[in-house]
């Protein structure tokens, strides 16, 4: 899971290279500062055009690296056309560029995803392309180490609207296409969300809400043809880690997998209409740690590896 940096909103259009051959992509700023990046191989026409036969589409947002980048290349390598959104434009457009170069169609919307408009942006620059969901991945988000009572508030509060706000609008937004093409939605939790975690207390919570939220409306949509999967990783090398504040934070051997391999399974997952992926052997005893210990023993195990931001 990754955040990034913003994009300037403030100019209406702007050419952006790509990164690889030096092709030049024409942008457009639209609601809630959000940029448009088009496949240069389609007619500008059918590109803008607004039809009803829109072209199903694989949504992915924090797709600028990491597992979301992952996720980006595996559903082009399985024939998905792609819609990557995050703030990093230029992070961005250099993953669209090499799904490209792979002969896949690939294309990219900078968007702030935590502002309260980032899905109307994102509906209306899909349109734009004459494009809709058909599959939903809900990658972006992240975390923050430290005690709740003295890490920045508003911080905290805008990692739970990213986290679940944002999560649940683009969820239940496209349902009435998700539908049409038979698709799904894969929401990117984590094993922290089975158990509490003093130290990352709203990230943990937050990524419980999203574990809940994901099983419930699973149910919910099975008469739609809809299938719902989390995808709950352990530890995954990216920035997740430097943004959080994890600097020194040493996992035990055999938990962290790379984002390529969470990727693939929690594609393989999601087309298996499962309800519930956890990558790595390890890992999936995190979910059966309530089961057999209590809460408050477990959130006494989570501190204790935690705990380094006190000594700090």
């Amino acid at each position: 899971m990754q955040f990034g940096n913003a994009v300037n909103a403030g100019s209406p259009s702007a050419n952006v290279k790509d990164g690889v051959g030096g092709i030049v992509i024409l942008a457009d700023w639209g609601v809630g500062g959000c940029a448009v990046e088009m496949d240069m191989e389609l007619p500008a026409s059918a590109v803008r055009a607004l039809t009803a036969d829109a072209r199903p589409a694989a949504l992915i947002t924090g797709a600028s690296s990491g597992i979301g980048a992952a996720l980006a290349h595996v559903f082009a390598q399985n024939g998905h056309e792609v819609v990557l959104t995050a703030r990093r434009a230029p992070q961005m457009a250099n993953v669209a560029s090499n799904i490209r170069a792979a002969g896949h169609r690939a294309h990219t919307i900078s968007c702030d995803l935590s502002r309260p408009d980032s899905a109307e942006c994102i509906a209306r620059e899909m349109a734009a392309l004459n494009l809709e969901p058909s599959f939903i991945v809900n990658n972006a988000g992240y975390g923050l180490l430290g005690p709740a009572a003295t890490l920045d508030r508003g911080d905290q509060l805008a990692m739970i609207d990213l986290n679940c706000r944002t999560l649940t609008e683009l969820s239940l937004r496209f349902i009435p296409s998700l539908a049409r093409h038979r698709g799904g939605i894969l929401n990117v939790a984590s094993i922290s969300g089975f158990i509490p975690g003093p130290g990352m207390s709203v990230y943990n919570a937050s990524k419980a809400y999203v574990l809940s939220f994901s099983v419930g409306l699973r149910r919910e949509l099975q008469p739609k043809g809809i299938r719902v999967t989390a995808l709950c990783p352990g530890p995954v090398p990216t920035e997740f880690q430097a943004r959080a504040g994890i600097l020194d934070v040493h996992y035990p051997r055999g938990f962290d997998r790379p984002a390529e391999d969470v990727a693939r399974e929690g594609y393989k997952g999601l087309m298996r209409n499962r309800a519930v992926v956890v990558p790595g052997l390890h890992n999936k005893l995190v979910p059966w740690l309530p089961r057999f210990l209590p809460r408050s023993f477990i959130a006494s195990l989570v501190y204790g590896r935690l705990r380094r931001w006190e000594d700090a």
